[in-house]
């Protein structure tokens, strides 16, 4: 392992690469990159970034969402076929019919969805500013939210607002928790304060002392020293790698993205010696999904 990250690190400073990470990531994999963050966090590291190569560790559709953002760099993704279920519950086609039942609506497509999806949509959204967009469309428009009916569900009842979801879902978040998993755990700790991302299923969440995203959950980390986390297990892995002296507590070990779990140090040298696997998004998308995600940017200041 110390081999291939020498080599990295050397690949890495030779073309002038910068790597990113998304917090689900294995520990080794978050280690080596240059930054690491939320799909947010991310989509602005990857729109800034001036480097000719930029490694995306993560799914396909946050290197999409790269390549969009940024038409000069080169953007790699280390596992070609590391993607994302719930990007593949909805199509364009399938967008496309859903908008025609509810016409005059304005579609909020959650960032976790295929570059072609964020092109018939109206806004993106990620966790962290799914309730702070529903909030800022006018209340007189009909709001249609695809593809995850959970992140869709919560941030209407946080909102007040009418959403009609998709029936969409993150495997990992959907499945991974019960309700018996939270007794068990806040008989084992009862002074740590349980997180959940608001893709778990409602009755996770209405067990939850707060819901958040990925990177609110990272600053409650800095802050705080014991907590149980009901998210992808790669966030709670680090928190435990940089914050040994602290309590940190995953509520299930099942809940395990088996494709961000793709990604190994030795993809990411390979994605470095070889320059694969470049995404790349035609211009004429990259021009709608980028609307879409500009107005995200937009309307999260």
């Amino acid at each position: 392992m110390q081999e291939t990250i020498r080599k990295i690190k050397q690949l890495k400073e030779e073309k002038n690469a910068l790597i990113i990470a998304h917090n689900y990531q294995a520990v080794e994999v978050q280690e080596i990159a240059d930054y690491r963050g939320d799909s947010l966090q991310l989509a602005y590291m990857a729109r800034d970034a001036e480097n000719p190569i930029v490694v995306f560790c993560g799914v396909r559709f946050m290197a999409e969402t790269a390549a969009i953002l940024n038409r000069e760099s080169r953007i790699l993704l280390p596992v070609y076929d590391a993607g994302c279920p719930m990007a593949d519950m909805i199509t364009a086609e399938q967008l496309r019919e859903f908008k025609a039942k509810h016409p005059n609506s304005v579609v909020v497509c959650y960032v976790n969805s295929s570059v072609e999806v964020k092109a018939e949509s109206d806004i993106c959204c990620t966790s962290s500013n799914a309730v702070k967009i529903i909030s800022n469309i006018p209340k007189d428009q009909k709001i249609l939210f695809v593809p995850d009916r959970n992140l869709g569900s919560w941030a209407a009842r946080q909102t007040g607002r009418e959403v009609i979801t998709w029936d969409g879902y993150c495997p990992t978040h959907q499945w991974g928790f019960s309700t018996d998993d939270i007794k068990r755990i806040k008989k084992e700790y009862p002074d740590h304060t349980l997180l959940a991302h608001p893709e778990c299923d409602k009755e996770i969440l209405d067990e939850a002392d707060i819901v958040i995203s990925t990177g609110g959950m990272i600053d409650f980390a800095a802050k705080n020293d014991k907590a149980v986390f009901a998210t992808e297990n790669g966030l709670t892995d680090y928190l435990n790698h940089i914050y040994p002296e602290k309590s940190f507590v995953t509520l299930s070990p099942r809940a395990i993205c088996q494709n961000m779990k793709k990604t190994h140090l030795t993809d990411v040298l390979h994605a470095l010696e070889t320059e694969n696997y470049h995404i790349t998004v035609d211009d004429e998308t990259a021009v709608k999904a980028g609307r879409c995600i500009d107005r995200m940017f937009e309307m999260s200041k």
